[in-house]
């Protein structure tokens, strides 16, 4: 992988980041990573903002670009909005909603089979952001204050949720479907509301504490 295209998944995974700290984990120079971001600004992938320090000159932070999303999977978005507005055309809203519910329930079957070997929640999680990531969405799993978060970092099907927002709560209803036995799952960031990433929360049921 280019050291451009790194950088580009680490800002996807983890939000603004400094130079210094993209070079710390990269083993690069700093100076060297810089070079990548003006390079990656020009191409308007990138953009960055300079924030006091307590201490010495600004910092500056580099975030991704709305463009930038030509780089990672986007699931062939126009042909995926023409075919939604067909259906919609052709067997209307109704026949919409059939054809999500029947996307669910093929996932929900394929995920139960999947986590037939976990037995506890947290293992459950980690083949569920794995099966996702396979997907598309850059899944990762974490644990603070007593939940755990799954945290999909890109959505490629992002156009299709975009053109009809039953995608978007048919995933919330999966996830809940899924867990129901051992937590309750909400949706606190939502990545076609404008936020950089779709989280869930997962918050156990007492006894799976």
């Amino acid at each position: 992988m280019k050291t451009s295209d790194k950088i580009l998944q680490m800002l996807k995974t983890q939000g603004e980041l400094s130079a210094k700290v993209i070079a710390s984990e990269l083993g690069l120079t700093t100076m060297g990573v810089r070079q990548h971001l003006q390079s990656l600004e020009e191409s308007r992938d990138v953009i960055f903002e300079d924030r006091k320090a307590i201490r010495g000159r600004p910092t500056r932070f580099w975030a991704l670009t709305p463009q930038s999303n030509s780089h990672f999977s986007d699931r062939h978005e126009e042909l995926t909005v023409q075919l939604i507005d067909s259906v919609k055309t052709v067997f209307g809203d109704s026949g919409l909603n059939q054809l999500i519910a029947h996307r669910e329930g093929a996932s929900l079957a394929l995920y139960r089979n999947a986590l037939t070997a976990t037995d506890t929640l947290a293992a459950k999680l980690q083949v569920l952001a794995q099966l996702r990531t396979d997907e598309g969405y850059m899944a990762t799993v974490k644990y603070s204050d007593g939940c755990y978060w799954l945290l999909e970092n890109h959505c490629p099907i992002c156009a299709a949720a975009s053109a009809c927002v039953n995608f978007c709560r048919s995933e919330l209803q999966l996830f809940q479907a899924l867990l129901q036995d051992e937590a309750i799952v909400s949706r606190e960031e939502h990545i076609i509301e404008g936020a950089r990433r779709c989280a869930y929360k997962v918050q156990p049921h007492p006894d799976e504490k």
